[in-house]
């Protein structure tokens, strides 16, 4: 079992860095897991994905923070983001916003396609998220893209390694940990470090349970 771990930053992966021994680099190769920091965004994503994605791989686990536009979810929780669609790719039309889809031009959705009994994964929250280019925190910004796409999370990142995977036939899977609300932007009250430690946790885990079989 060959996994590719692909996120943002390395601060989103600090403890798993650490906990492995790994060199400080954006690419790390692994005798079970490879890790790619992208940069953050979907275009630095898909640039490092065209670079290091190849059939070698039996997985590529896409992680890190995000955003919840459902309150009912903690701050700190991780969900299992199972479809994410990339929200602002499309084309105005007064005061409407047309999606690819919307145009004929192209798919903007994609799902997760790995299926695991490992428990821990089981037990995350199934959602749908939205990829975007810029983070919501416009009370109206938010409440019309709640209502064209009904999303639980935000990322700048997930819809990309999705497409990726997809298109090169990959199975993949994406892990987000809540630091924030998507709201007004108001940095007291979001809760970064917790997302991480808890993200680093779960990471650490499944990738020591996979390896192990």
């Amino acid at each position: 079992m060959k996994i590719l771990l692909v996120a943002a930053t390395k601060t989103e992966l600090i403890d798993v860095f650490a906990h492995f021994n790994l060199p400080n680099q954006d690419f790390v190769p692994h005798v079970e897991f490879d890790i790619l920091i992208t940069g953050v965004g979907i275009t630095a994503t898909a640039f490092a994905l065209g670079k290091n994605l190849n059939n070698d791989y039996n997985l590529v686990l896409n992680v890190g923070i995000a955003g919840s536009f459902d309150r009912q979810i903690a701050l700190g929780s991780l969900v299992n983001i199972v479809e994410d669609t990339f929200a602002d790719l499309g084309a105005e039309d007064n005061d409407l916003f047309l999606t690819l889809d919307d145009l004929n031009l192209g798919k903007i959705t994609y799902q997760s396609t790995y299926n695991t009994s490992y428990s821990k994964t089981a037990q995350l929250q199934k959602v749908k998220g939205i990829t975007v280019n810029k983070a919501h925190g416009n009370i109206k910004s938010i409440n019309f893209i709640k209502q064209k796409f009904n999303p639980t999370t935000e990322s700048m990142e997930g819809a990309a390694v999705f497409y990726a995977c997809a298109a090169s036939q990959l199975p993949c899977l994406q892990i987000r940990s809540i630091s924030n609300y998507v709201s007004s932007r108001d940095k007291s009250t979001w809760k970064i470090q917790l997302a991480i430690k808890n993200l680093n946790i779960w990471v650490i885990n499944f990738i020591e349970n996979l390896t192990a079989k």
